[in-house]
């Protein structure tokens, strides 16, 4: 495995989707993505990832031949124009809509946007209103 750097620092260490189609989920969230500033970190045979998030196919060691029920992921967003263009790249590329962006009732200033991806997991682009970070991210190389 070659060096490579990841940015930590909230609850979940990573998650593992496995998936009937690779190619339309990798066109899929490869497009998310790009709405959110998170770039893919890279490919290998039946499987690909981003920072926290692997995809696979059910052929894959770790995903045993089974692929995984139906999930909710929340990405955060740097403001509600994010969230809006994370809706629009989410429907283009074989996303189905599950929640217009809008403001939720979680808390003031929740402004989020759902779509099913092409395995039909719940995938939300979140932005929590105004706020100070104390860093970016907790910085990983090994």
């Amino acid at each position: 495995m070659e060096t490579q750097e990841l940015h930590r620092g909230r609850l979940i260490d990573h998650i593992q989707l496995v998936v009937r189609d690779l190619k339309a989920s990798q066109d899929f969230y490869t497009a998310v993505f790009a709405t959110i500033g998170v770039p893919l970190g890279g490919t290998a045979d039946g499987y690909f990832w981003a920072d926290e998030l692997f995809v696979s196919t059910a052929d894959s060691e770790a995903a045993q031949g089974h692929l995984t029920g139906r999930h909710h992921l929340a990405f955060q967003a740097k403001d509600r124009a994010t969230v809006d263009a994370f809706y629009r790249a989410a429907l283009a590329h074989g996303g189905r809509d599950n929640g217009a962006p809008g403001e939720r009732p979680y808390h003031p200033g929740y402004y989020a946007a759902f779509v099913l991806d092409p395995d039909g997991n719940n995938i939300e682009a979140v932005f929590h209103g105004e706020a100070t970070r104390s860093a970016a991210s907790v910085k990983v190389t090994f």
